[in-house]
């Protein structure tokens, strides 16, 4: 049984920085990066995020829901295992269809991610149709990924701190019609060769538009080790899923993502 009929089984799907606040994070053992490796790494250029739109948009820095907290740290440890095991550095986020939470997946994995003394992270806003990162975040920047694939500017006046220590953001506020010619191009090769190739070596998480809605992820998806697709209970059609599962193919599904499900855990302890 695959991966999505796995979720397909389970989910019974219906069709239908200073202004963040520190939170506190359990004593962590130093980092196994070496330092000399660690005083490598770029500058990036500084960029504030606004507390109140992470909150209302529900961005792990501002959420002290201890369950999806913990399901957060699961999610980043079983995929930084298979990752790690398999020597894989980059990964695009997508769903079937709009709606189902994909963008926020990113987000929030990418900062899980971060929190991690031994894990370096870029998050890179590649929904070149619907570009959501920035605005989940309240993210105020000048230049960004669509500036670059115009040629407008060069890949140092795209890359931000967000305050949060070891994570780096490529944030777009630009929609272009012809996407996919965009992933595409040369310009597009240059700048996933220049992310994969930084000191410290990240991981590099790619938030693209749905799966259905263009060729986008059928095009850019052979540039990455795996794929994570997200889909949400009650929200993703069960004919999305199987379609996507057609469209993928032999694409690495280095996992599925039930979002928003109503299964409880039953453990007094929990």
């Amino acid at each position: 049984m695959s991966i999505i009929e796995t979720a397909l089984k389970k989910a019974q799907l219906r069709p239908n920085n200073a202004a963040i606040r520190k939170r506190e994070q359990a004593p962590r053992p130093d980092s196994n990066v070496p330092a000399s490796v660690i005083a490598q790494a770029r500058k990036l250029r500084p960029a504030e995020l606004d507390p109140e739109t992470m909150e209302l948009n529900r961005v792990l820095l501002r959420i002290e829901d201890q369950s999806a907290l913990r399901a957060y740290k699961i999610l980043r440890t079983r995929l930084l295992q298979k990752m790690v095991a398999n020597d894989w550095h980059t990964l695009a986020v997508t769903g079937s269809s709009t709606g189902e939470g994909k963008t926020l997946t990113a987000i929030n994995l990418a900062i899980a991610l971060a929190h991690d003394v031994n894990t370096w992270v870029f998050l890179v806003d590649l929904d070149l149709q619907r570009p959501r990162v920035a605005g989940y975040l309240g993210m105020s920047f000048e230049k960004g990924l669509g500036d670059y694939l115009s040629g407008e500017a060069s890949i140092e006046q795209i890359l931000y701190d967000p305050g949060v220590e070891r994570l780096g953001i490529i944030p777009n506020t630009r929609a272009f019609e012809h996407s996919s010619e965009l992933l595409a191009s040369p310009r597009m090769l240059d700048l996933t060769q220049a992310l994969t190739a930084e000191v410290p070596r990240r991981i590099v998480i790619y938030d693209m538009p749905p799966l259905l809605a263009s060729d986008d992820v059928l095009v850019f998806v052979p540039r990455v080790d795996g794929l994570l697709l997200v889909v949400t209970e009650g929200v993703t059609a069960r004919g999305s899923l199987e379609k996507s599962k057609e469209l993928l193919g032999d694409t690495n599904i280095i996992g599925v993502v039930l979002n928003q499900s109503a299964e409880t855990t039953d453990s007094p302890y929990y």
